[in-house]
């Protein structure tokens, strides 16, 4: 029986792939907001969206 949650899975190749695709993108979004400067909204901004597309993959699993 359904306990009424969604799951999202992907097969390992491809969850490799997502997963290194999306941390690499999340460490570039950090880096470039230290780049415009750690200490101003734009640069808390980008550094926020950095670790949320860095952590996406959490939520997906391997099958």
């Amino acid at each position: 029986m359904s306990d009424g949650s969604t799951r999202v899975g992907l097969p390992a190749r491809r969850y490799r792939r997502l997963d290194r695709l999306t941390k690499l993108a999340g460490v570039a979004l950090v880096a470039a907001g230290l780049e415009v400067g750690g200490d101003t909204a734009a640069g808390v901004a980008l550094a926020a969206v950095g670790v949320a597309c860095g952590l996406c993959t959490v939520l997906i699993e391997q099958r």
